[in-house]
C-alpha cells in the first residue's frame, strides 16, 4: 500500500518521459525509413482520395468500385507525371537562355548602381558583379533536376504500394471506425486543396501569362504544389515570379501589377473560398501547424512540408481515442488549458 502511495505522484511523470522516448524513437524511424515510408505515405494518401473518388463514381454513374480506383489513381498519375515534365521542360528552356538573363541581370545592375549614385550612394559595382555570379542559380536548377528524377523514380514504388493498397481494399472487409473517420477526413481535406490550388495555379498563369512572363508555365505549377504548404506556400508562390519580372522588365508597372493581383488571388482563395469550403479543416491550431510544418520539413525535406497537415491530423485522430494521450490531441486542436 506505501510503493502504490508512493510511486503514484510520479505516474504523470513517467507517462510524459515514456511519451518523449516513444517520440525520439519514431523521428529516428522516421528519418531513417525515409526512403521506403515517404513513397508509402503518398501512395496512401493517393488510395485515400481515390477511394473516395471511386465512391463517388459509383453512386454518380454507377461505374463499379474496382474500375473506379483505377481511373482515379491513373488520373492522378497523369498530373503528377505531366507536372514533373512540364517543370523540367521549364528548367531546360532556363538553362538554355542562362546568357540572355546573365546580360539582363548586368544591364539590371548598371540601372541600379546608376540610380544609386543620384542620391549619393555609391556602389562597388566590381563587388555587386562578384556576389551575384557567386549566387548558387545553376546549383539549385541542379538540386531541382535531382529532385524531380527522384520522384520519377518513386513513381514506381509509389505505384506498387497503391496497388497492393487497392488489392487490400477489395478484398477487406468493413473498415474500423477510425480507419473509416481517418480516410474521410483525409480524403475531403486532400481534394478540396486539389481544387483550390489547381484554381491557384490557373488563375497565376493567366495573370503571369497576360504580362508575358518568361516560365509562366512552370511558375504556375510550382504554385500548385506550393499551395499544399500552409500559410508559408502561398506567401512564396507570391513573390517567387517578382525576380523573373524585374529580369524582364526592370522595376516597372508589371511587377507591381502581378504582385498586387497574385496577392489578391491568393488572398481571395485561402481565406475566402478554402475556408468556406473546408470549415474548420483539420482541427489543428495555427501555431501547431507552423511547428508541424517545420518538424516535417526537418525529417522528410520539402515532401514532408507538403504533407505536414494530413499526417499531424492522423496523428491527433488516433491520440484522441485514448483517455492518456487525449491531452495532447487537445493541445494540437488549441484547446488544452493550463491549470
Amino acid at each position: 500500500m506505501l510503493t502504490k502511495n508512493t510511486s503514484h505522484p510520479f505516474a504523470p511523470i513517467n507517462t510524459v518521459c515514456l511519451m518523449i522516448l516513444a517520440a525520439t524513437a519514431a523521428t529516428w524511424v522516421l528519418v531513417y525509413t525515409k526512403t521506403m515510408l515517404m513513397p508509402f505515405v503518398i501512395a496512401l494518401f493517393i488510395s485515400m482520395v481515390a477511394g473516395t473518388l471511386a465512391d463517388w463514381l459509383k453512386q454518380k454513374w454507377k461505374v463499379p468500385y474496382g474500375l473506379g480506383l483505377v481511373l482515379s489513381f491513373l488520373a492522378f498519375l497523369a498530373i503528377i507525371t505531366l507536372s514533373v515534365l512540364f517543370i523540367s521542360g521549364s528548367i531546360e528552356s532556363f538553362v538554355a537562355g542562362a546568357d540572355i538573363y546573365g546580360e539582363r541581370l548586368n544591364d539590371t545592375l548598371d540601372w541600379l548602381m546608376l540610380h544609386t549614385q543620384k542620391y549619393g550612394v555609391n556602389m562597388n559595382a566590381q563587388f555587386v558583379a562578384d556576389t551575384v555570379a557567386k549566387l548558387p542559380v545553376f546549383n539549385v536548377l541542379k538540386s531541382v533536376g535531382s529532385t524531380l528524377v527522384s520522384i520519377l523514380t518513386n513513381l514506381m514504388l509509389i505505384t506498387l504500394f497503391v496497388i497492393f493498397i487497392f488489392m487490400g481494399k477489395a478484398s477487406s472487409a468493413e473498415k474500423p471506425s477510425l480507419v473509416g473517420n481517418i480516410q474521410k477526413q483525409i480524403s475531403f481535406y486532400l481534394l478540396i486543396k486539389i481544387f483550390v490550388s489547381l484554381l491557384a495555379a490557373g488563375f497565376t498563369w493567366v495573370v503571369l501569362a497576360s504580362v508575358k512572363t518568361e516560365l509562366a508555365s512552370m511558375l504556375a505549377v510550382l504554385t500548385f504544389v506550393l499551395n499544399f504548404i500552409p500559410n508559408i506556400g502561398p506567401f512564396i508562390s507570391t513573390i517567387l515570379p517578382m525576380p523573373v519580372l524585374f529580369l524582364q522588365y526592370g522595376f516597372d508597372w508589371h511587377i507591381l501589377l502581378a504582385l498586387i493581383l497574385l496577392t489578391a488571388i491568393h488572398f481571395v482563395i485561402g481565406n475566402i473560398l478554402e475556408t468556406k469550403w473546408l470549415g474548420k479543416g483539420m482541427d489543428l491550431d495555427p501555431i501547431v501547424v507552423i511547428a508541424c510544418l517545420i518538424f516535417w520539413a526537418l525529417v522528410w525535406g520539402i515532401m514532408g512540408a507538403l504533407l505536414a497537415v494530413p499526417m499531424t491530423a492522423i496523428i491527433k485522430m488516433v491520440l484522441e481515442r485514448n483517455a492518456t494521450t487525449k491531452p495532447l490531441a487537445n493541445l494540437l486542436g488549441g484547446k488544452y488549458a493550463f491549470k
